[in-house]
């Protein structure tokens, strides 16, 4: 920023010195030719008093003395010289003179003014004076670099008024962006420092506020996520307790399969329940510790799972792994926990069959998720958390699936609308495979 605003600064000078220099570089130069021949006219004028009617047959004229450094001549009606100093026979001004206007112009690079000397109303003869014009081109060139020197001055200065200004400018700006990459780091307790530009200042009061405001939000979302790890971890290893206690002791051959059942649900449950306080940031277990599972072992979970609850609809679950390596390993619960928010979608809004198919894609692997009905609604928003558009993505379900896909890599999408196809790409490492089966 410092960079741009000194560029800023001294285009705005630099524009600000061309618009005053140039004209008045111009005005110099037309000034002192100006001056010059005013000085050459004054001269002339003051050789044609002296000149009496009869310098041609009387006494020669007398005329004074030249301006520095150039000449002063006499010329009679013949333009020949008489008196004084210049060409010995008169050029184009003398005997334009000789019509009676007094001439200013140029003639073999010397600025020339003649003036006619009259009597008895006719001429009697030109005094005409000059001066080299390089003597005043000379001074117009050291005119001309004062004023460069001039301007280059006020351009310096520019500079360093532009500089310090810059600092003023950016060093505010610099700290509030130190301490916005601060708490993009995490640290929500790093406040911007008071400026004393009144824009500036008012930007950081309301970063400080919005950070406090996020602060405070956050630690009650903390708060909330640490109490309800505690509230549901607690009761569901009681419940996990009690029912394995019950199986111990329980030989009831009608009852220990529903036990066993309750316990396994339980199971799922406490790991349902993990996943999303890891998700929530309360678990600080990265998602590649998660617990491995070969592919194989997920899809015959999956379908021990959910087979009975489809079968219970009259509906039909299929399970397989196209050319993909049943000992591939993937996070166990947060998959699973995808599969069954898939296959909870599908089962609830879905019709008829309901295929999981897993495609071997080398380094991921799709999951494939389908059935006979069709999506409503915009798929767009088929992910937004709390669409309740009666679609397969009412709720938070599918939102949270997509999070889950995102904490391991992955992603999940919407294949196929009709028939409704739900895909979550998975990325796979083959050599922790390989070196399982080794």
């Amino acid at each position: 920023m410092r960079q741009r605003v000194v560029r800023v600064a001294l285009t705005a000078a630099l524009v600000a010195v061309v618009l005053l220099a140039v004209p008045l570089a111009l005005a110099i130069r037309s000034s002192l030719y100006a001056d010059q021949r005013d000085t050459l006219e004054r001269s002339a004028l003051a050789g044609a008093v002296r000149v009496s009617p009869d310098y041609a047959t009387g006494d020669p004229a007398e005329l004074p003395s030249p301006p520095e450094g150039g000449r002063l001549g006499l010329y009679d009606p013949q333009a020949r010289l008489r008196a004084g100093s210049g060409p010995r026979s008169g050029d184009a001004p003398v005997r334009r003179a000789l019509s009676g206007d007094a001439v200013r112009g140029d003639s073999g690079g010397d600025l020339v003014v003649t003036v006619p000397v009259s009597h008895a109303e006719k001429v009697i003869g030109v005094v005409r004076a000059s001066s080299p014009a390089a003597s005043v081109r000379d001074r117009v060139l050291v005119a001309w670099a004062v004023l460069l020197g001039v301007a280059a001055l006020a351009l310096a200065v520019a500079v360093v008024v532009a500089r310090r200004q810059a600092r003023a400018l950016a060093a505010p700006l610099e700290d509030l962006s130190r301490h916005c990459r601060a708490v993009t780091d995490g640290d929500l307790n790093a406040r911007a420092a008071p400026s004393s530009i009144g824009e500036i200042d008012q930007v950081a009061r309301t970063h400080n506020e919005m950070l406090r405001s996020l602060s405070e939000l956050l630690r009650h979302e903390r708060d909330f996520t640490a109490n309800a790890s505690h509230q549901l971890r607690t009761p569901l290893t009681g419940l996990q307790l009690a029912l394995e206690a019950g199986l111990a002791q329980d030989d009831d051959a009608r009852l220990r399969p529903v036990l066993t059942e309750a316990l396994a649900t339980t199971h799922r449950l406490h790991h349902t329940v993990e996943e999303v306080l890891r998700l929530s940031g309360a678990s600080k277990v990265s998602p590649s510790a998660a617990r491995k599972i070969a592919v194989g072992q997920l899809l015959r979970d999956a379908e021990e799972r959910w087979h009975g609850l489809f079968a219970r609809d009259g509906r039909r679950l299929e399970c397989a792994a196209r050319g993909t390596p049943a000992d591939v390993l993937v996070p166990g619960a947060p998959v699973s926990e995808v599969l069954g928010i898939l296959l909870d979608n599908a089962r609830v809004h879905g019709r008829g069959t309901v295929r999981v198919t897993v495609r071997d894609l080398e380094d991921a692997l799709a999951f494939d998720v389908s059935d006979e009905g069709a999506v409503a609604g915009e798929p767009a928003r088929l992910f937004d958390r709390g669409h309740t558009g009666g679609g397969p993505g009412a709720g938070i379900g599918l939102a949270l699936a997509r999070d889950l896909a995102v904490s391991l890599g992955g992603r999940i999408s919407l294949a196929s609308a009709r028939p409704a196809t739900f895909t979550l790409l998975l990325p796979v490492d083959r050599d922790e495979a390989q070196e399982s089966s080794g």
